[in-house]
């Protein structure tokens, strides 16, 4: 098995815009403040190299455990 890929989180200025159906994923399970802080998260994706919401890094399948602002991923 290979090493996962080790992502900092980092922080946004702005909260960024999670589409609809991502949100809906959440509802029921994280409170609104938690999901509005969360949108102020991002992580440089190894995988789209861009920057991506941690709410959809988290939905990823290749998203293993996040551990002290560290993002564990698979790769690809």
């Amino acid at each position: 098995m290979t090493e996962p890929i080790r992502v900092k989180v980092k922080m946004l200025e702005k909260p960024a815009r999670i589409p609809r159906e991502k949100l809906e994923e959440f509802k029921g399970i994280l409170s609104r403040s938690m999901i509005n802080r969360l949108k102020r998260e991002a992580v440089d994706c190894p995988l789209k190299k861009q920057t991506v919401p941690f709410l959809e890094c988290f939905t990823c399948e290749n998203f293993l455990r996040r551990v002290k602002g560290e993002i564990y991923c698979k790769g690809g």
